[in-house]
């Protein structure tokens, strides 16, 4: 029983410590703030191809998470990257990824594309 507490506990001081650690680097933005600097950024929607043929931001590139460290060569480091995904914990992943990779300054969509209410374009 004792093992039992210590294992949660100690799982929820990682994800307290992860929690806090991601926020030095990654920045959650409402839609409306994800809105006003978007244009500017790299958008990336990192879903897999076919959610993002049912639905995406307008502007953005799909680049999966999955496939994110093979095609990092697409991304500019000098240029801010924002990221979306349905709901959020993919684009923190990628983010996680991204900032490894030496990138700075790093936005994701607070609550995912579920939650945007912006253009979206379908294919």
């Amino acid at each position: 029983m004792e093992y039992i507490v210590i294992i949660i506990v100690a799982l929820v001081a990682i994800s307290v410590f992860r929690y806090f650690r991601q926020k030095n680097y990654l920045k959650t933005l409402t839609e409306e703030q994800f809105r006003e600097g978007y244009r500017k950024a790299q958008l990336i929607d990192v879903r897999e191809p076919q959610e993002f043929e049912r639905g995406h931001i307008l502007g953005a590139r799909n680049i999966p998470v999955t496939q994110l460290k093979q095609r990092l060569i697409e991304l500019r480091k000098d240029k801010p990257v924002y990221l979306y995904c349905q709901s959020g914990s993919r684009s923190a992943r990628a983010a996680q990824l991204l900032h490894k990779k030496g990138y700075e300054d790093i936005s994701q969509l607070k609550g995912g594309f579920k939650k945007w209410t912006g253009k979206v374009k379908t294919k």
